[in-house]
């Protein structure tokens, strides 16, 4: 299939016009499978970064939760939780939670929680999104989520907007 450029955006920019700006969200989750819209408080960030053309990078700070892009319509949210249990159910037997063999990375507070980390392999720990004009590049029905795995707790997420000033000259 050949590759069609509707509208080239070209940009010139100067060393003194690149930014990088970065902040730490924190949020109260309340139970697994948890699904936390996150998406406006993400574009308030962009805003705050006064990113013009860029990147922003969403990073969950935990290997028991992740940051996706999807819909947020309940019933498919309800599905998308189903699927993960499925996927990686909590009864099941896991080495990781057999404490009886288990050596590495223990902490007195340790938890039963492998299922959380299968889980994550199919979601996934960070989304990178284009910053265009100043605004996210998301699409009619995309939201940015955080995903909780495991169990209600304080959770902490990274963003970093990396790009050029608003007062950069669009040439489009």
């Amino acid at each position: 299939m050949e590759q069609k450029i509707t509208h080239l955006h070209q940009v010139e920019s100067t060393a003194s016009d690149f930014v990088v700006f970065a902040e730490t969200l924190t949020y109260d989750t309340n139970h697994a499978l948890e699904f936390i819209d996150i998406t406006e408080d993400v574009k308030s960030f962009v805003s705050r970064s006064q990113v013009n053309f860029g990147q922003v990078s969403i990073t969950s700070d935990h290997t028991t939760a992740a940051v996706i892009v999807n819909e947020n319509e309940p019933l498919l949210l309800n599905d998308m939780a189903r699927v993960l249990a499925r996927f990686a159910p909590t009864g099941d037997y896991y080495e990781h939670n057999d404490f009886s063999i288990r050596t590495v990375n223990m902490t007195s507070a340790e938890s039963a929680n492998a299922h959380s980390h299968c889980q994550h392999l199919l979601l996934g720990g960070s989304e990178s999104l284009p910053v265009h004009n100043g605004s996210m590049r998301l699409g009619r029905w995309q939201s940015i989520f955080f995903v909780e795995l495991d169990h209600a707790r304080p959770r902490s997420i990274y963003l970093q907007a990396i790009g050029m000033k608003k007062s950069g000259v669009d040439q489009s």
